[in-house]
């Protein structure tokens, strides 16, 4: 496992509450590795093997049962990606079973990726993210971030349009905030500097929202926000019986990115329900057979734990 591999996998094991089992998920690691081929692991090769390794985790799985055609598997979206070929082919290609229950029948492609990419008009395209982003000046870093990754450069500028630039933040303040009496500093822009002093924290109001007194470049202040710790103990979602065959629970904690199942449609297997995101990895839940939806029980945004309850069939 490379070392950038590690400290970013330990995040995300954190993140998806599976941080006490990370022994199960270094050997997880390993059998993924070993079953895509001991592939060359670099950015983002050796991610779509960690997202592997976490899925296998989360949902109990062993390397067997991930190899078994009658075992239905949930494959994050990196892998289905790196097996369609949109990442090149190792020397021998993609072991070819796993191909095919990965991508469901549909084909990869085995040439240059680049050879599928469409074709781009560069200032079409800054002119038209510019205008989403309200005539945000977008410069070439910027296009070239969101050329290469859309959704992740957009989710970014919506926090940023939000929090500002919180990347200028020492980096314990940005993961755990500050305690009363500490000081900060943050270069907001060249020669521009804040000095932060967090006085005190007062307490959570009905409406969920604390008061937080600071000092501004040594001017008082007050400010009010979401405690999250508040908001964190709203009542727990249902349960997916996992004894019901109507019952889709979700296979992991993290966000609903996406919903394409609506109540009374008639879904195909293999066609898409709706896509969670944890900590940069995306995972499609695909109906295993053919049935009508009697119930969706998320929307997105919405936050979910393993097992909660998210979409049931009338048959």
């Amino acid at each position: 496992m490379p070392g950038g591999q590690f400290t970013n996998l330990k995040a995300q094991a954190r993140s998806l509450g599976l941080e006490e089992r990370w022994p199960e998920v270094a050997r997880a690691y390993a059998e993924a590795n070993a079953m895509f081929g001991d592939i060359v692991k670099v950015t983002p090769s050796s991610k779509v093997v960690g997202d592997m390794a976490l899925m296998m985790v989360s949902q109990g799985l062993t390397r067997e049962q991930v190899e078994d055609p009658g075992t239905d598997v949930a494959f994050p979206d990196s892998v289905i990606d790196m097996l369609k070929g949109n990442l090149g082919q190792p020397p021998g290609g993609w072991p070819t079973a796993l191909v095919a229950k990965a991508l469901k029948g549909e084909q990869p492609f085995t040439d240059r990726p680049g050879l599928h990419a469409a074709v781009v008009d560069i200032e079409a395209t800054r002119a038209r993210v510019s205008a989403d982003l309200e005539g945000f000046s977008v410069d070439d870093e910027d296009l070239a971030g969101y050329l290469m990754y859309p959704k992740v450069y957009l989710d970014y500028m919506g926090r940023h349009r939000i929090y500002g630039p919180v990347r200028t933040l020492p980096t314990r303040a940005f993961f755990y905030g500050m305690e009363p009496g500490e000081e900060i500093t943050a270069e907001i822009d060249p020669g521009k500097t804040l000095e932060i002093r967090l006085q005190a924290v007062g307490e959570t109001g009905e409406d969920g929202e604390v008061k937080v007194f600071f000092e501004l470049n040594g001017q008082p202040r007050v400010i009010r926000v979401p405690d999250r710790k508040a908001k964190a103990s709203r009542a727990a979602r249902p349960k997916a019986d996992e004894t019901n065959p109507a019952h889709l629970g979700a296979p992991m904690p993290g966000v609903v990115a996406s919903v394409a199942a609506h109540v009374g449609a008639r879904v195909r297997k293999g066609d898409l329900l709706l896509t969670i995101e944890a900590m940069k990895m995306e995972t499609g839940l695909h109906a295993d057979r053919d049935a009508m939806v009697k119930a969706v029980h998320v929307a997105p945004g919405a936050q979910i734990d393993a097992k909660d309850l998210l979409v049931e069939f009338a048959d």
